[in-house]
């Protein structure tokens, strides 16, 4: 099959198709007259790598754990189990890494949120009427004339 239909049958666009190409991830056979050709297989392997892009992996990783899946043996496999453990530990960093951050934020928007109270209890209210020096009390006095 011609790129744009594996393309369409995978559910890609032909540019990532291309950089799949590109990054060693994806071969494809030429024709005599240039244009590329795929197989059934292809859209499977597009299907994996798209899963494991999913995962957050990168391409290079990718291609790291693709001998698995063109040379299935014990030693790709255990290889591609040992990556992908390791892009999991990589990922759970992260993952604790965001939460602090979260925490750190929630701590912060109570900080705030405490401030703004204490505000409000110690300036007057937004909806009282101002005082201007014509309303101010005035001290007792004589009565002008």
């Amino acid at each position: 099959m011609r790129i744009g239909e594996l393309a369409a049958r995978a559910g890609v666009s032909v540019r990532s198709v291309r950089y799949y190409e590109q990054r060693g991830l994806l071969t494809s056979t030429r024709t005599p007259g240039g244009q590329r050709q795929y197989t059934e297989h292809d859209v499977d392997r597009i299907h994996f790598i798209q899963g494991l892009y999913a995962a957050n992996i990168s391409s290079r990783t990718i291609a790291d754990i693709m001998p698995c899946a063109d040379s299935p043996s014990e030693h790709n496999s255990d290889a591609a189990l040992e990556r992908m453990a390791r892009e999991r530990e990589r990922i759970t960093a992260q993952i604790d890494e965001l939460l602090r951050a979260r925490d750190t934020l929630d701590r912060m928007v109570a900080l705030a949120r405490a401030h703004r109270e204490s505000l409000l209890h110690t300036a007057p209210a937004a909806d009282a009427p101002a005082v201007t020096e014509d309303a101010a009390p005035r001290s007792p006095g004589p009565a002008p004339v």
